[in-house]
């Protein structure tokens, strides 16, 4: 056994506890007729990233559940890997790349991705690292990667099989573009911001139908945040409801700059309200225009090329890049007479996540993926509860997605990305759709140019589940580890992501990807706020790793974790875990110190005589246990880490360590009538075993509290644990605490009942020797008039640790003679009377009391001031006006409890 040193630094020990974990092979599971399966598949972070709260999270979540798993006795493997990250990935290198004045197409396509997999050697790794600083347990045997070779070759077998299907198809179709990645973008990869700009209004000249030449006196005005657009406009809408609108119908009007005669159109979906009530038809430059133009059978001009620069259609303004056409189409369109009013209008614009440039939507040739087909089994597939969420209201927002689903764009204008595997024959032109180069064409040729785009990221990830797992291969761990048994991820991918695997999982699998999905919550500050660099409210996990250890930072998230509400991470729950940490080591420290010389693992429990005490903390710890796997089977986490908390800190070390302590150290008390020693409780004269029955009990708890413990504090209740009798190599693999009828592992409801009434006795007195704040080393002499028979003879039994953890001089049944000097209270009907006249100097302490209150009072009138200034309220921040009616309800609170104190006093004296 290993001896704990003085203080709990986990820098000292976690990462040699990590490798040597590694180096035994724990974390590798095997398939296995003797054991169930229990797997996990990780959501493969980023090449590019790095360990964010979010990560930390999601794994510290997932890593509960595996070490639970492992311990239950399943064959757990947690499989792990990282995805190519397309475009987040090909950003970093071209940025890196732009430092010395070099772009991708200076490199060429095939030195460019070179450079890309060199930076992958090189910090690809990264994220890896801190996962296994954060501890988690995953089976890295396993370790894939969306670009290994058996990946590649999984993807190119869903793309081929779903194009042979009928499912995948080119088109012309309106995307989200990004004019400096030059490449469309999924719906995730565009953030969407609140922006001030401008609402305009045109004024397009109706046709005069007897001259077909544009009105001088007859205008139709449209509202519009991008004037430059107009360029390609070939229609305007209006509300079929619009009565203004009427006489209109049928019209044609003149585009004012490029001289287009365009018709007049109803459509439901122009909101009348919004602007004129007149909006301007941009079927090539807007997907609802563009859904308006399939409806109506309208044009489609594209104006501008793929880096936002005006093109041929625009006219004159060809060259121009988008905003500078903008200026000078205002410009002109004033000169012309044309333009309306300017208002003041924030819109929300949709910028790429990953060079934060303002999306352009354009129709584009692409490869898409049919969805409806796909949508309709993964839909009943939840309806049916073959995949369950958790919380269920996220069914909801899956249901909207799937009923509502579009076409998926899955093709890309990158270069880092898993090529289309479409092969183009450089002789005929003939398209051919197979998962590997073709050998020849059937005009004879051999000759051939791939296709130059690259799937959606999202397109090789929705495989994740079985693609781990070497699809299509027919592996044993695909048909042993698959379907997983739980995805931990959070709901911004539920769609993107989630919704996808399961689609795709039905149709090739024939096959849910998993039981259940439990959506984590999201992470924001104390203050409710999402964290962001601009804000400066980001916390970085490595750094509280760094300084208070993996394990605290787990706990701190794990108890946070309550499913279906955001997770305000602060300081103050940061230190609160910490404490709990340095609890759990000192508290382990007593043990080992007080276990020595005691055999306690070869301790034959039928030859103990055990006290009430010890089966009262032996019924509780039976109970915790089957709380934290209830409550773990809920994937209620916050309340699994409470349920921890509570036993060891209240039960195990407040009251049950507290106890042993008098029969370890066999301490006297006063020879009263009331009772003797705790060591003589219940007729048990023999200390020796008395002691040796208290020693054996805090080994027994300790010891199998640190295995249930484990999943959430890995390092701390290993390292604990080699310091302390056990039987096995590593906490890691000890089977978890199983609850059988044997007296060390049931409840007892009837011994819990006598105990707690002793509990309320000893607390109640301690709350008014805190209240008047007697010192801890004075003793105070306690009348108690019970109101029962079995309390009275209940007191008596335990008068040695109700005197000890008290701090009492002596306990007497009944009513004091006079009650001068006493202090009263009740407690489950019980008479408790506490003389305080020894204890305290009443004077002294009414004067403290005093002064304490008017000390109160100023704080209490400033905080008040502040409220009632209207400047303040005005013109502060929002936190601070929180802090100040937090501080004056803090204030209130305290007077109160002050003067209450000060009329006790009042009535002895």
């Amino acid at each position: 056994m290993d001896k704990l040193p003085d203080k709990y630094n986990p820098a000292d020990f976690e990462s040699d506890i990590y490798n040597s974990w590694l180096e035994k092979g724990y974390f590798h599971s095997e398939v296995s007729a003797k054991k169930k399966p229990y797997s996990i598949v990780i959501p493969p972070p980023n090449v590019t990233g790095y360990l964010h709260v979010g990560h930390a999270l999601n794994n510290s979540l997932q890593d509960i559940l595996i070490r639970y798993a492992r311990m239950k006795g399943f064959a757990a493997c947690w499989f792990p890997g990282t995805d190519h990250a397309g475009i987040a990935t090909q950003n970093v290198v071209e940025k890196e790349l732009n430092k010395n004045g070099i772009t991708r197409f200076t490199l060429g396509r095939e030195k460019f991705i070179e450079k890309v997999w060199e930076w992958r050697s090189r910090y690809g790794s990264g994220i890896i690292s801190q996962l296994k600083a954060l501890g988690c347990s995953c089976d890295w045997e396993r370790l894939r990667f969306t670009f290994d070779d058996d990946y590649v070759k999984s993807v190119n077998h869903e793309f081929v099989t779903l194009y042979n299907d009928g499912l995948i198809y080119r088109g012309n179709y309106m995307v989200n573009w990004c004019p400096r990645c030059l490449t469309a973008v999924s719906d995730i990869e565009v953030e969407h911001k609140e922006k001030k700009g401008n609402l305009w209004d045109i004024k397009y000249p109706l046709i005069v139908e007897e001259t077909g030449l544009p009105s001088k006196t007859e205008f139709i005005t449209v509202s519009t945040t991008r004037p430059e657009t107009m360029l390609g406009d070939t229609a305007v809408a209006v509300n079929p409801s619009d009565k203004r609108y009427k006489k209109y119908l049928g019209r044609k009007v003149f585009l004012p700059l490029v001289d287009r005669l365009i018709p007049i159109i109803e459509d439901d979906y122009v909101d009348k309200d919004f602007g004129t009530g007149a909006v301007k038809v941009t079927p090539a430059h807007d997907p609802n225009d563009f859904e308006m133009g399939q409806r109506h059978n309208l044009n489609k001009i594209n104006v501008m090329t793929d880096d936002a620069v005006m093109n041929e259609n625009a006219g004159r303004y060809k060259g121009l890049e988008r905003y500078e056409a903008r200026k000078k189409v205002l410009e002109d369109l004033e000169s012309l007479g044309y333009l309306g009013s300017k208002k003041d209008h924030i819109s929300s614009v949709g910028m790429c996540s990953r060079c934060d440039t303002v999306i352009e939507p354009r129709i584009s040739l692409q490869w898409f993926v049919s969805m409806k087909a796909l949508a309709e089994p993964a839909i009943k597939a939840v309806q049916e509860g073959r995949v369950k969420f958790v919380p269920k209201k996220w069914e909801k927002l899956y249901y909207n997605w799937m009923e509502n689903i579009r076409d998926w764009c899955i093709s890309r204008q990158l270069w880092w990305g898993h090529r289309i595997p479409v092969w183009y024959c450089t002789k005929c032109s003939e398209m051919i759709v197979t998962e590997s180069l073709p050998k020849v064409c059937k005009c004879g040729s051999t000759g051939f140019r791939q296709d130059e785009d690259v799937l959606d990221t999202w397109f090789s990830s929705n495989l994740w589940p079985f693609a781990v797992m070497r699809w299509p291969q027919k592996t044993a761990e695909l048909d042993y580890f698959f379907p997983t048994s739980v995805l931990i991820t959070g709901h911004d991918i539920i769609f993107f992501w989630v919704a996808r695997m399961i689609m795709m999982s039905l149709y090739f699998m024939k096959e849910v990807p998993f039981k259940e999905v439990f959506i984590s919550p999201l992470v924001t500050d104390i203050h409710g706020r999402k964290m962001s660099k601009s804000k400066g409210n980001v916390i970085d996990p490595m750094s509280i790793i760094d300084k208070n250890g993996a394990d605290v930072l787990r706990f701190t998230l794990a108890s946070l974790t309550s499913p279906g509400k955001n997770m305000l991470l602060g300081e103050d729950k940061i230190e609160g875990s910490r404490n709990f940490a340095n609890k759990l080591w000192n508290a382990s420290k007593f043990v080992t110190a007080n276990i020595q010389g005691v055999n306690v693992i070869e301790t034959d429990p039928k030859t103990l005589t055990l006290n009430p005490w010890d089966k009262w903390i032996l019924s509780k710890f039976a109970k915790t246990v089957k709380s934290l796997e209830k409550y773990l089977e809920k994937y209620s986490i916050s309340f699994a880490c409470k349920c921890l908390t509570d036993f060891f800190w209240n039960d195990y070390c407040d009251w049950y360590i507290e106890s042993a302590k008098s029969r370890i150290y066999e301490k006297k008390y006063n020879d009263d009538k009331d009772g003797g020693s705790a060591a003589t409780e219940f007729g048990n004269t023999d200390k020796a075993k008395d002691r040796q029955a208290a020693q054996f009990v805090l080994w027994y708890v300790l010891e199998r509290y640190l295995k249930i413990l484990h999943p959430f504090m890995p390092f701390i209740t290993e390292k604990i644990w080699q310091s302390i009798p056990h039987e096995g190599e590593s906490i890691i693999i000890a089977k978890f605490p199983e609850i059988k009828s044997r007296i060390l592992d049931k409840t007892d409801n009837v011994v819990e009942n006598e105990l707690l009434k002793i509990f309320n006795l000893i607390s109640e007195i301690r709350k008014i020797r805190s209240e008047l704040k007697i010192n801890p080393a004075v003793r105070v002499k306690v009348y108690l008039n019970p109101a029962d028979i079995l309390f009275e003879k209940n007191v008596k039994d335990n008068a040695g640790y109700i005197k000890d953890l008290a701090k009492l001089q002596e306990i007497v049944i009944g009513r004091p003679a006079d009650n001068k000097g006493f202090i009263k209270s009740i407690k489950d009907e019980n008479e408790i009377f506490v003389y305080i006249l020894d204890a305290i100097d009443i004077e002294l302490e009414l004067n403290r009391i005093n002064n304490e209150i008017r000390k109160i009072i100023q704080e209490k009138d400033k905080s008040s001031a502040k409220l009632e200034n209207p400047q303040f309220l005005d013109k502060a921040p929002k936190d601070i006006i929180n802090k100040e009616k937090s501080k004056l309800s803090q204030a209130l609170k305290i007077i109160e409890s002050l003067q209450e104190q000060l009329s006790l006093l009042q009535s002895i004296k």
